[in-house]
């Protein structure tokens, strides 16, 4: 352990990190070129694959949606940062599971049955509304999309800068090759590209996290050792609310219960139950899913946290305040500092440093699996929801597709161009980019408000478009005002050098009231929002029932 410490540098990687990054951007590349050459023509095989996919394609797409880099930077940093409190987040396996069991199959028959190709197809058909509810719905998907797809991105650039740290420009370049690679196979492919792609890299990432894990544990001497390393950690990374004291229990339970749940009702993830062969395709894919996942984040992610804070202290300053140590950088950077440290030491140079190199590459094919996915679903949700339904319903299926390869192209650029702006220390940006875990909740605040909505097309029956209507608006209003983007638009409305007295006095007197409000109920965002959409959903939906 001392020796593991005493080292002042990660090992050098050399050149294998290019040769193995490379040859696996050819390789998707390849299979995007394979997914195009097996396509045909029309929408429905663009967007659903024509509705063939089987188990295997489908689960693995899935979890590699599901993961992002999230799971392979986000989840170890906070690890690394609260201590074990975090590692309950790992129940949002079950939960994310039980809703593909309990949504999805349902999603998957009705969406044949009447050919629905996105979210707002099947809701707005439901609640016979053809244009505000498909306008909200689609709202909620780019607000879910976008920064789901700039946490990618980041997730890239952060790669980048500890894998080539020689180079003062390695995040621009890695988040720029990412983008470009991503935009290009889904582009050219549509959803067989995605999923095939999606299917090689989990089987990739899955491997990393596992591997990740048992270099941790080894390099302490063995599941003993390791154990004696954790129980000697601070009170407080072993305790709720963790290191930062943010992780109180009613935060955590909301974040453990409705993040997953907010994860699976995006449109990506609810264009792969269209795109599912049948209903028990679904069923098999989520029992899967639960062990696969839970396993994944128990033995892999996990581990790498919690070591990473005995071989890597944080820093506590004299406030209190907490940070990473310097060896480490950021901490979304841990699991890639790990990677690259420990492997070659525990297997020898050159099959360490092939390894360390191969699931470096692996943590990409998690932002890119889910980065196309999410491109992807977006392409759908404004080409069909808002170009199609709404500004030129002649359009026929060829224009349909190349708008949708524009929306992909200007997407990506866009959300490239902020996660730049945001690497910049004195943008406005930067604290809503500081942590991918942060970009990830506050996504899932957005997608989680279809649950209301969702419950009640499969199974309650009983809701209206009144009421769709005004729950869905109340719930992205209460979800808006309750995440990091309020505070940052209150910001950009406050003139330089205004006072309070009269310097949008509303907006800060709405935001003085918002933050006594979370202090008073620890909740997170996805509540915030949720919790009176379902209640504004409900009592609308009793008061004025459909007439028969």
């Amino acid at each position: 352990m001392n020796a593991l410490l005493a080292v002042e540098d990660m090992v050098s990687l050399g050149w294998m990190p290019h040769i193995v990054l490379a040859t696996y951007l050819v390789f998707l590349l390849f299979l995007g070129y394979l997914g195009y050459r097996s396509s045909h023509e029309g929408e429905e095989d663009y967007y659903l694959a024509g509705r063939s996919q089987g188990w295997v394609v489908t689960t693995l797409t899935i979890i590699a949606t599901f993961l992002s880099s999230f799971a392979l930077m986000g989840a170890p940093g906070m690890v690394y940062r609260e201590g074990v409190v975090f590692a309950l987040v790992s129940l949002n396996a079950p939960v994310a599971g039980f809703c593909v069991y309990l949504f999805g199959s349902r999603i998957c028959r009705v969406g044949r049955e009447k050919n629905y190709v996105t979210q707002a197809d099947m809701i707005c058909d439901h609640y016979q509304s053809p244009v505000l509810l498909r306008l909200l719905v689609a709202f909620v998907g780019m607000m879910f999309v976008i920064p789901y797809v700039m946490m990618q991105i980041k997730a890239g650039g952060d790669l980048a800068s500890v894998l080539f740290r020689e180079n003062e420009q390695s995040f621009e370049i890695g988040a720029v090759v990412l983008a470009i690679i991503t935009a290009f196979y889904v582009m050219l492919g549509g959803m067989r590209s995605v999923a095939w792609t999606d299917a090689a890299q989990c089987v990739l990432l899955l491997g990393g996290m596992v591997l990740a894990g048992i270099a941790m544990i080894s390099s302490f001497g063995g599941i003993v050792e390791f154990s004696h390393a954790i129980a000697d950690l601070p009170e407080r990374s072993l305790t709720v609310p963790g290191n930062t004291g943010l992780w109180q229990w009613p935060f955590l339970f909301t974040v453990c219960l409705l993040m997953p749940i907010g994860s699976i009702l995006q449109p990506a993830q609810w264009m792969r139950f269209y795109a599912a062969r049948d209903e028990e395709t679904l069923r098999r894919c989520a029992l899967i899913f639960i062990v696969v996942i839970a396993g994944a984040f128990l033995f892999g992610i996990m581990p790498v946290g919690l070591g990473g804070q005995a071989l890597f202290p944080l820093e506590v300053s004299a406030e209190g305040t907490v940070s990473p140590s310097p060896e480490v950088g950021s901490y979304d950077q841990i699991l890639v500092v790990i990677l690259k440290k420990q492997l070659p030491e525990l297997m020898g140079p050159r099959l360490g440093i092939f390894l360390a190199s191969l699931f470096i590459v692996a943590i990409m094919a998690a932002s890119m699996s889910t980065a196309d996915s999410n491109l992807h679903a977006l392409s759908a949700v404004l080409t069909r929801d808002i170009y199609d339904k709404l500004m030129r319903p002649s359009a026929n299926d060829r224009e349909r597709l190349w708008v949708g390869r524009f929306v992909i192209l200007l997407a990506t650029t866009a959300s490239l161009v902020f996660v730049l702006m945001g690497h910049q220390p004195s943008s406005s940006l930067s604290v809503f980019m500081e942590m991918i875990v942060e970009m990830a909740l506050f996504a899932v605040a957005f997608s989680v408000q279809l649950l209301p909505i969702t419950i009640d097309m499969l199974y309650w029956k009983r809701g209206t478009r009144l009421a769709a209507i005004l729950g869905l608006t109340m719930g992205i209003l209460m979800a808006f005002l309750s995440t990091s983007l309020f505070p940052m638009f209150v910001q950009s409305v406050t003139p330089p050098r205004a006072s309070l007295s009269d310097a949008t006095p509303f907006f800060h007197s709405l935001l003085d009231v918002v933050n006594r409000a979370k202090k008073l109920i620890p909740v997170h965002a996805t509540a915030w929002g949720l919790i009176p959409n379902a209640l504004v959903f409900v009592m609308f939906s009793l008061i004025f029932p459909n007439k028969k």
